[in-house]
């Protein structure tokens, strides 16, 4: 049997991330990514400045950066009822860069490059059926499936992680089930910077965010009331009538009604999970495999490395002999993150009262030290812990 200090499965940011920090420490790391070459999949691209940063810490060029991620002046919220405001994640103009929409298909295989390049070994088109007891079996599709022993496992693996299915700890999300609905259409005009959209419509929501290439990402979220319509008229009717519902916009050239796709639609449901803890005997969770709950608040690549970066030590430690490590990161985890998770749960809760979110929206709208503060806490710029304080609740929802 193989025999490895650190098996990551997974090769998304998260994993990759994970594999970057863990080989420059110079330890033994594998990592399986499933698909033996990039495919588009449900995932997020829309991130503030921090993440950006983050990318360049480990190991991003100028030159790389510029070419994956496209500069967003900000991210406009539309409601039903007309209303109307840009969150600038602390950008008053002076920065070089507010929010970022990400190419996916360039990132993602350049940061797996990069954990090469620092030591990793990266085994691409590689499935991992079970990952139990520091045990990993992998699907060969033969009668002899071959096994892997490993000091400590991670599972980087997304929302249905088969090591946190392995360990007993996946667990339904807060939020209901979910379906999220993601692909790309043909930018007309792709070197105007424009903001990115996020359009609130009953039942769901639908951001659009330009990316590199000549393209426009778009995620679309439905709720509990789309779900017998989804499974009578199918994804792509139902895209259609998303689509079709777009107000346009003078800073917006994409003809909704008829935009060019670029890639087939992929589908998520349910779109969070939780995880009952991240940490085990000799196992991690990292990015959204130890669970995630909204993508309206835009947390998932963030989150992503800040437990890829918190991981990297944590493992460290525990090769090391340091046997609360791995406990330490479970801690760690649920401190930076517990506030922005209460913060997306309120959202989520005012979405679902569309009187309450439509005065919640007029409110931020008119009023700008409210709106400065919710754009710093959703692109996790400040502590989350400030959109709970009880004044700033008070001058947001006050007449």
């Amino acid at each position: 049997m193989e025999q490895r200090d650190v098996v990551i499965v997974g090769g998304g940011p998260a994993g990759a991330a994970l594999a970057i920090g863990l080989a420059r420490q110079g330890r033994d790391v594998l990592v399986f990514e499933r698909s033996p070459a990039w495919r588009w999949r449900a995932c997020g691209v829309f991130t503030s400045p921090v993440t950006v940063r983050a990318l360049a810490r480990l190991g991003l060029t100028d030159e790389e950066l510029a070419a994956v991620a496209r500069p967003l002046p900000a991210m406009r919220v539309e409601t039903p009822g007309g209303s109307r405001f840009r969150l600038t994640y602390g950008d008053d103009g002076s920065l070089a860069v507010a929010a970022v929409g990400l190419d996916r298909s360039a990132l993602d295989p350049l940061l797996l490059a990069r954990a090469r390049e620092a030591g990793a070994e990266v085994r691409e088109g590689v499935s991992v059926r079970d990952a139990f007891g520091g045990r990993l079996t992998l699907a060969s599709g033969g009668d002899q499936e071959p096994e892997i022993e490993a000091r400590i496992v991670v599972g980087a693996d997304g929302i249905r992680s088969v090591v946190a299915r392995s360990a007993g700890v996946a667990r339904h999300a807060w939020l209901g089930d979910r379906v999220g609905l993601t692909f790309h259409v043909a930018d007309p005009r792709p070197d105007e910077p424009r903001d990115a959209r996020m359009i609130v419509f009953p039942g769901g929501y639908v951001g659009l965010a330009p990316v590199p290439g000549g393209r426009v990402n778009v995620g679309i979220v439905l709720g509990a009331s789309w779900t017998a319509r989804l499974r009578n008229d199918g994804a792509e009717r139902t895209v259609d009538a998303v689509l079709g519902a777009i107000p346009p916009a003078d800073d917006d050239p994409v003809d909704w009604g008829g935009a060019e796709r670029c890639d087939p639609i992929e589908g998520a449901s349910p779109i969070g999970h939780g995880a009952a803890r991240r940490h085990g005997p000799g196992w991690l969770l990292v990015g959204d495999a130890a669970g995630f709950l909204d993508p309206f608040t835009g947390e998932g690549l963030h989150r992503a490395l800040v437990s890829a970066r918190l991981a990297a030590t944590a493992v460290d430690r525990h090769l090391g002999g340091d046997t609360g490590a791995l406990a330490a990161y479970d801690g760690a985890m649920g401190a930076r993150f517990r506030a922005k998770d209460a913060v997306s749960l309120l959202v989520q809760a005012f979405l679902g009262q569309p009187a309450l979110f439509e005065h919640t929206a007029r409110r931020l709208a008119s009023r700008a030290g409210v709106r400065e503060t919710m754009g710093l806490v959703m692109g996790d710029l400040v502590p989350a812990s400030r959109a709970l304080d009880p004044r700033f609740i008070a001058a947001l929802l006050r007449p």
